[in-house]
């Protein structure tokens, strides 16, 4: 079989639009404890990347700005490479089962409760996180530095206004469903992993804001500063970033292709 068969090519955009509506009808028919067990390991896993990303961007300043932050960009990319190749539900790449909904495959109700659960996991598997990296004492590595990376980590996004929280989970969403739609394009493992890594290195260089990793970020950012951090800020920050998170993935790239792709289909709905 020759590099050119079909069998070996990426699927194209139409290609994943279908695709892409069928795993969200699919996603939308599981059961509420499944959704929510796997919904718990992406959180974990959206953590591991982020623990990874605060040891790796600690003590290297001497590199420059751009060059710590994308080598921190491309460490995070360990959590949605666990979370798309490992199969986990993660509530801001899930945003692109509105293409299924648009598509009448799926009800709001459907997907209300999928993105519902979807988060809660989510937010169990990021505390639960915090809580055995805290027991683990990885804050502690190089001195204790990698706590104060977490804390200075933190402190940045708590001071951003709730317009600029707003902005940037809109343009962080928007990078991380362009992942998963890219890996929807591949037919292996490799394929996937590739398509993940730059639009993730990117939204993380660019010090975007992704709601779910903030879960991770902040409440591990308290333990380590032992109190005194934490306000009505990170209320704001959680709230803004999901907003901004849900209309980046549903409106910036699920509608957008949907409308390119999939608007002629007939609603069931």
């Amino acid at each position: 079989m020759n590099a050119s068969d079909p069998q070996h090519d990426a699927y194209s955009p139409a290609q994943i639009a279908e695709r892409v509506k069928l795993v969200g009808t699919t996603k939308a028919q599981a059961d509420a404890l499944t959704i929510l067990v796997l919904a718990v390991l992406a959180g974990a896993f959206i953590s591991l990347g982020a623990i990874l990303f605060l040891v790796v961007t600690t003590g290297n300043s001497e590199l420059g700005f751009g060059i710590n932050r994308l080598l921190g960009g491309l460490s995070f990319s360990l959590g949605l490479i666990l979370v798309v190749v490992g199969g986990a539900e993660l509530f801001t790449g899930n945003n692109l089962m509105a293409m299924a909904w648009a598509s009448g495959s799926i009800t709001t109700r459907q997907l209300l409760r999928h993105w519902a659960l979807a988060y809660i996991g989510n937010v169990i598997g990021c505390l639960l996180t915090v809580f055995l990296v805290a027991g683990a004492g990885l804050n502690e590595l190089s001195s204790g530095n990698v706590g104060q990376t977490a804390i200075t980590v933190a402190t940045g996004k708590l001071n951003l206004s709730p317009l600029e929280v707003f902005c940037r989970g809109i343009l962080c969403n928007a990078l991380v469903c362009l992942a998963v739609w890219l890996t929807m394009s591949g037919r292996s493992v490799a394929d996937k992993i590739l398509a993940i890594v730059f639009p993730i290195t990117a939204f993380v260089t660019l010090g975007l804001e992704h709601s779910i990793a903030n879960w991770f970020f902040l409440p591990f950012a308290e333990y380590c500063k032992r109190g005194g951090l934490l306000s009505a800020t990170m209320t704001m920050n959680l709230v803004m970033s999901t907003l901004g998170n849900l209309i980046g993935g549903s409106l910036l790239v699920a509608a957008v292709y949907w409308v390119a792709y999939l608007r002629g289909q007939k609603l069931k709905r």
